[in-house]
């Protein structure tokens, strides 16, 4: 049985440069993978298919192809389902892994067998790979009473830090296609059904920002992705009606903010020394 297997999501506009960077991160691991799984979401570029294809011919990858774009919780559920490792490394396509992110994630995962996803702090940093670990750190609550709390109000675990316990992602249905929020909606399934996750403080993920993100994030399909959300917290019985409405007016407001003072409150909620 394989023990970590990594999952990726490449689509139309993927550019192959970043690509490339993230699966020469996850070569230089001290701990290699057993197996990484790269999902076409539709039709990749030509330059995407010969990046993946090359690098296939010195490292296990297999290629899960679906025939027309769904979204990424979509394609990364197809590709979950094809593995059978007990872990499973997420790393999104345009973000690098420190090269003892596997070591450090598995050594902890196998020590601490009640956490059903780990998560860590990332390092932020620009378009260009030249000066990683320059950037700001991004972290969010550590231990699982914490991010309990704060899943209330806000995704608790930077999504593609995370080593996840296969057995218990299925138990709970694996990724949905929520829109923009995926990875919350796991969390939040994961935490109604009593596992336990966790954050580790050391930033072991460079996590790849730019203007087009926050763009992303204050446009008119977020605002639809956050009424289905918030819905989904109460179903799952999370919280009620009453903090639903309030979370959307708080969430909504931070997302209407001027893009300058935008990214100057980001910083404050997230950013540490």
């Amino acid at each position: 049985m394989k023990t970590v297997s990594a999952l990726m999501s490449a689509y139309r506009n993927t550019p192959a440069v970043e690509v490339r960077e993230a699966l020469d991160s996850l070569a230089r691991q001290t701990r290699p993978v057993d197996e990484i799984v790269v999902v076409y979401d539709g039709p990749v570029s030509p330059e995407v298919s010969q990046c993946v294809e090359g690098f296939a011919a010195d490292y296990p990858v297999r290629v899960v192809e679906i025939a027309k774009n769904g979204g990424l919780g979509p394609a990364l559920q197809a590709g979950l389902e094809t593995i059978t490792s007990k872990y499973v490394m997420r790393l999104d396509t345009d973000d690098i892994a420190h090269p003892t992110r596997v070591s450090k994630q598995l050594d902890f995962m196998t020590s601490h067998t009640e956490i059903a996803a780990l998560g860590t702090a990332v390092r932020e940093f620009a378009d260009s790979a030249a000066d990683l670990d320059a950037g700001a750190i991004r972290a969010l609550p550590e231990t699982h009473e914490d991010i309990a709390k704060y899943a209330l109000i806000n995704s608790p675990l930077n999504h593609p830090s995370v080593m996840l316990r296969t057995a218990d992602i299925k138990e709970v249905g694996g990724y949905k296609g929520v829109h923009f929020m995926e990875d919350y909606d796991l969390w939040a399934r994961l935490l109604a059904g009593g596992k336990k996750l966790h954050n580790l403080p050391e930033p072991l993920t460079y996590f790849r920002v730019s203007p087009a993100q926050f763009a992303r994030r204050t446009g008119p399909e977020m605002f639809a992705a956050e009424r289905e959300m918030q819905s989904r917290l109460v179903s799952y019985g999370l919280i009620g009606p009453w903090r639903a409405r309030f979370n959307l007016v708080a969430r909504t407001a931070y997302r209407l903010l001027p893009h300058s003072l935008l990214t100057r409150v980001y910083a404050q909620l997230f950013h540490r020394s």
